[in-house]
């Protein structure tokens, strides 16, 4: 029945609205447009992101957002357990994206659970402040909007001047944000090759220009600009010229 609602009002968007249906909508996600057809479009993202759908507890995972007892929760951490012969249950942590309170709740693996739609959104980095909040900027309109920086987690130290940032949001609230899975960085101290061993060690450390301390391959030297995974923060390769 959901899925035949959200397609009538997919179809009622795409179709010119007449101006009653444009009337009844309103939307803060899109600009307006000569025949109202963004507004449509808006009101239905509204609708999908309130609404959502429903997962099993086996398959929540960390950053997703549900629904629990009226409350939005973002899962912060997620540990599968067993406990002898009863049912497997999930254990999770949640962030109240209201309040930022945590709690720590248990999920049965079969137990029905309202996942909830967020919004992703490119912005780009432009600073931060003393206040630990970072400062981004909307490619499209120009917009600036402040966040904590604590968002990005330990992604944070991998900031840079430009770069393109992805934000979630609901309701226009961000709630979690990331940077590329792939940066450049610049090797500002490493240990020099040694000289005279029969065995080279295969991997070395390294000090980055954000002062985040890799393993690198022997033949990396200071100056160096390399690629490095941001997920796990392990050297890729040396940057192209």
């Amino acid at each position: 029945m959901r899925a035949l609602l959200l397609r009538k009002a997919f179809s009622r968007a795409l179709s010119p609205p007449s101006s009653a249906i444009a009337s009844s909508f309103r939307s803060t996600e899109f600009p307006s447009s000569a025949d109202g057809r963004c507004h449509l479009l808006g009101s239905l993202w509204s609708l999908i992101q309130h609404r959502g759908f429903k997962v099993h507890g086996s398959d929540v995972r960390v950053g997703n957002i549900i629904e629990r007892k009226e409350r939005i929760f973002q899962v912060t951490r997620v540990d599968h357990s067993h406990e002898g012969r009863g049912k497997a249950t999930i254990k999770v942590e949640l962030r109240d994206v209201e309040s930022g309170n945590k709690v720590t709740q248990r999920l049965a693996t079969d137990e029905s659970v309202d996942r909830v739609f967020v919004q992703e959104k490119a912005y780009i980095f432009m600073c931060r402040d003393r206040d630990a909040k970072v400062l981004l900027m909307d490619p499209d309109t120009y917009e600036q909007l402040e966040v904590p920086e604590e968002l990005f987690g330990k992604a944070a130290m991998y900031l840079q001047d430009d770069m393109k940032v992805m934000v979630q949001l609901f309701n226009d609230t961000p709630l979690s944000a990331s940077v590329p899975k792939r940066v450049t960085c610049v090797v500002k101290e490493a240990q020099p090759p040694m000289k005279g061993i029969a065995a080279t060690p295969k991997e070395k450390k390294a000090v980055l220009d954000n002062g985040m301390t890799i393993k690198v391959p022997p033949h990396v030297v200071i100056g160096d600009v390399v690629v490095i995974n941001t997920e796990d923060d392990s050297y890729i390769e040396r940057a192209k010229a």
